[in-house]
């Protein structure tokens, strides 16, 4: 979570990532996790391999036995499992309501939309006909000025630094609307980096063979993409794409450098656009954006907004508007033709990521019906998939760990008094949301037109946006959902001071109504510890009950608590998926920090439920267990590079071996000196 579980939006799937409990909710790798580090209840059938040796295959084992990862996909694992059940049963759900003549709109709007898509017949009529408006309106721009227009009414919200980590985007900057990190009493738009068709930077920047491979592949994508589109001299135009990306790649902040809250923390007047980052008509392009009336934005990549800007004067015109024809064209493939579609798949499926079988396309029809109307079809699946007496249990689960991290916090002697106070101020303030939002969100204003995918799409896109606009004229909304409740997810919303635990995730092998509470204690527990943590972590501890960015630590705090992560992330960076490369201890700090506390916090609670009954057989077992059961995985060689690369979280074998650090699994599973994971008791980390 980096401040979520995980997921991104995009126009082809709906992942969500950041605070959340998972990036790419399900990790998995194709051999078996290092020795160094490891590889819900259901006990392993074998017992050569100790647990202390490698946790994570030692709990897993039969399931990694039994396990591929389907065609389809670069990974699998427990969030992949529960989200294809989970998308499933909303398929089938579209169904009956396209059946049923009594449905009300929105509903019908949501399976009007997944029906539209999944017309491949209509779509393949079509070709590239949709697309031929927007892109002889690129073709007209006939100067900077009319580029500048072009560039800011591409602007979309289609980012999220803080809820879900989302950095992504393929217009030169990205929208995010939220509560301002210095006045919590108001919204304020926040301006990303973007313009690359690679995921990071590093895809551009880093000098090895697997990335130059990549940097040919993408290259010769540009080319494909834009003959497809009817374009001639394509080799050529796609040299002039693939140079402009190079450039902006280099004004880019990196994957680290943008999780740093502080480092975003940059409030630009209008004016201080022009100075800061000259070379764009300012002005012009938050008028085509919308955004005219605002006198101040946060510009969370400073850097990249003078590159950017820069670039815009320097780089001729007819580059950028191959870059703009090519990036119009790349981000409606989903929406087109076959020939598009398999395309795009060829480079970001295949070459990107290792998968050598593309989705089936119901699967890319709900992804792009999420994206479009990710609340409406959730309370489609909440109102006929939950039962209310889970979100009171889960709800109780919740207010018991809140209790036993805020009995852990009363008993750190490192920590001041007046820092004290305000850590449980944070805790008693706490937005929790379970299940489902307290409020629906209105799809009534979006057009949904039968027959239309890709107009479909270009509306749903522009009317997110239009709604995350309005926003900045009203206080902001502290029960918001970052995430909707049919994503197998969690989030920790910092400015909210809130978490949120959406109705797909209450499911096994997370929570499990027929289970002990040791079990779920140990797997759905952990995930809420794990975002109640977050408001702790490096990151979230720089926010105060309020939301506000604010130092509330005193000096010795502070370094007491930046020591002890220092030693996690340490724990982290010496663990090596590959000989060449290693997990980035940094990047990953905050969610590895949310799932040790978590764990704590949640072992602390279930023991705490016995209310001094005796322990159960094996009760232990059965928490430790749960856990390792929930983070099961497995990842292609390609897909586990990237996540190493860009994700803030470790792959799932590396957080399984968080258990190395509790004083409580090593009585549980006696483990001893000499066995790879165990460490001495000085050398675990404490933090909380």
């Amino acid at each position: 979570m980096n401040t979520s579980w995980t997921p991104i939006k995009t126009a082809v799937s709906l992942a969500l990532c950041g605070a959340a409990l998972a990036c790419a909710p399900s990790f998995a790798q194709t051999t078996a996790a290092p020795a160094a580090a490891p590889a819900a209840v259901a006990r392993p059938a074998t017992m050569a391999l100790l647990p202390g040796d490698d946790f994570f295959t030692y709990a897993n084992s039969d399931w990694l036995a039994r396990t591929e990862i389907p065609a389809d996909r670069s990974s699998w694992g427990a969030f992949a499992a529960i989200a294809e059940d989970t998308n499933e049963r909303i398929v089938k759900m579209f169904g009956s309501i396209d059946a049923d003549q009594k449905a009300s709109p929105e509903p019908r709007k949501v399976a009007t939309y997944y029906k539209t898509f999944m017309d491949e017949a209509a779509i393949e009529a079509r070709g590239a006909a949709p697309l031929k408006p927007l892109l002889a309106q690129i073709d007209a721009i006939g100067n900077k000025a009319d580029l500048t227009r072009a560039l800011g009414a591409s602007l979309r919200a289609d980012v999220d630094p803080l809820n879900n980590t989302n950095f992504f985007t393929e217009n030169i900057f990205g929208l995010w609307v939220a509560q301002g990190l210095n006045d919590p009493a108001r919204n304020v738009p926040y301006l990303l980096q973007g313009g690359l068709g690679m995921p990071d930077r590093a895809y551009y920047l880093t000098d090895n063979a697997r990335m130059s491979e990549l940097r040919t592949s993408y290259q010769q994508h540009i080319a494909a993409m834009l003959k497809l589109a009817g374009y001639s001299d394509v080799e050529a135009r796609a040299a002039r794409v693939f140079a402009l990306e190079m450039d902006i790649a280099r004004a880019h902040a990196s994957r680290e450098d943008s999780a740093d809250v502080v480092k975003g923390n940059n409030t630009w007047t209008l004016k201080d656009f022009a100075s800061k980052a000259p070379g764009m008509d300012w002005n012009a392009y938050f008028k085509a954006a919308g955004l005219s009336a605002q006198r101040s934005f946060i510009v969370w990549h400073p850097g990249a907004a003078k590159g950017e800007a820069a670039l815009v004067a320097s780089a001729d015109l007819d580059s950028w508007k191959d870059y703009l024809a090519f990036h119009q064209i790349n981000h409606a493939g989903p929406t087109l033709s076959k020939a598009f579609v398999d395309q795009r798949f060829a480079f970001y499926g295949k070459a990107l990521s290792g998968t050598p079988e593309q989705s089936a396309r119901w699967k890319r029809a709900l992804a792009a019906t999420n994206g479009a109307l990710d609340q409406a079809v959730g309370r489609v699946y909440v109102e006929r998939n939950f039962a209310a007496a889970d979100k009171v249990r889960i709800g109780q689960m919740v207010t018991n760990i809140i209790a036993a991290f805020s009995k852990r916090i009363d008993k750190l002697d490192w920590m001041a008094p007046a820092t004290r106070a305000q850590a449980q101020q944070k805790l008693k303030t706490l937005y929790v949301g379970v299940a489902y939002p307290d409020r629906w969100e209105s799809f009534a204003a979006l057009k949904v037109v039968p027959g239309d995918a890709f107009g479909n799409a270009v509306r749903a896109e522009a009317f997110q946006t239009q709604q995350q606009i309005a926003k900045l004229n009203k206080k902001p909304d502290k029960s918001e959902w970052a995430m909707p409740p049919q994503l197998v997810n969690a989030v920790n919303m910092p400015l909210q001071n809130g978490i949120v635990f959406p109705a797909a995730i209450l499911q096994p092998p997370f929570y499990d109504p027929k289970a002990s509470d040791a079990t779920n204690y140990g797997a759905i527990g952990s995930v809420i510890g794990h975002e109640i943590s977050h408001s702790f972590d490096d990151q979230g501890a720089q926010f105060d009950a309020q939301g506000r960015l604010r130092d509330w630590w005193s000096k010795a705090d502070k370094e007491h608590f930046t020591q002890a992560s220092a030693k996690l992330a340490a724990q982290f960076s010496a663990y090596k998926p590959f000989p060449d490369l290693a997990i980035n201890g940094n990047l990953t700090l905050s969610e590895n920090l949310a799932d040790l506390a978590g764990l704590a916090a949640s072992y602390d609670a279930y023991r705490a439920t016995l209310a001094g009954k005796p322990v159960p057989a094996d009760a232990d077992k059965d928490f430790f267990l749960g856990y390792a059961h929930s983070e099961r995985s497995k990842m292609r060689e390609a897909q586990l590079r990237r996540v190493v690369l860009t994700d803030g979280h470790a792959p799932s074998p590396y957080r399984a071996a968080t258990v190395r650090n509790l004083d409580a699994w090593y009585q549980a599973f006696d483990v001893k000196p000499g066995q790879s994971l165990y460490l001495a008791p000085g050398e675990r980390v404490r933090v909380w």
